[in-house]
């Protein structure tokens, strides 16, 4: 079984489906017994990280994600649950959760590519220059994108952290992991076949790399 973390952050419908899909059992709990019990733990989110970091310690669902990762069980985070792994967020100056060192910061403004002007936040389609090769990203191709919807992103105190990076006017690791933890700034349940093969990936992954 694979728990999908509710911590009122949206986005879990189509997560769930996604791994329906797939033929994975799922579920969407905020129940710390049944995350003890899950075999994964899928962290997705959108919105802001200081008021994530409330309900995640209202709901001790904080605690539980420190016990997963440090039990070795796989965690995959997803958007706003890739930046509020690492120590501190920008956003809200908030004091996240810390398993993975590093900040999480906002992009620059003005932003610009080539005399182009670029949005903030970046919306839309992107691809990944992979770094490290690791069993969730096996099977992904340079030309495969992904979709994303963010204004900030994760810095990770050390480069070896960093299994993929992105272009939106500078480049940034959307994709990190340490341990059984990896997290990616994109929404792998909204990229079509890449991200299913993501998550699919991840939903056989033992946690080793």
């Amino acid at each position: 079984m694979i728990a999908i973390l509710d911590y009122e952050a949206g986005n879990l419908t189509s997560v769930e489906r996604a791994v329906r899909h797939l033929g994975f059992a799922c579920s969407v709990t905020r129940e710390l017994s049944e995350v003890a019990r899950a075999e994964r733990v899928i962290f997705p989110g959108v919105g802001a990280a200081g008021k994530a970091m409330e309900v995640l310690r209202a709901l001790s669902l904080d605690r539980a994600l420190t016990q997963a990762v440090a039990s070795g069980k796989p965690v995959l985070g997803i958007c706003l649950g890739c930046q509020v792994i690492l120590s501190r967020s920008e956003e809200n100056a908030a004091t996240c959760l810390g398993l993975l060192p590093g900040r999480v910061v906002r992009f620059p403004e003005p932003l610009a590519e080539g005399g182009e002007r670029l949005k903030v936040p970046h919306m839309g389609w992107n691809r990944l220059t992979l770094r490290r090769p690791h069993p969730v990203l096996a099977g992904l191709a340079p030309d495969h994108e992904f979709y994303f919807v963010h204004s900030y992103y994760p810095v990770p105190t050390s480069e070896d952290t960093v299994l993929a990076t992105t272009r939106h006017g500078i480049e940034f690791a959307s994709v990190v992991a340490s341990g059984p933890l990896v997290a990616c700034q994109f929404h792998p349940e909204k990229s079509g076949e890449p991200g299913l093969k993501l998550l699919a990936n991840f939903c056989r992954w033992d946690g080793r790399w």
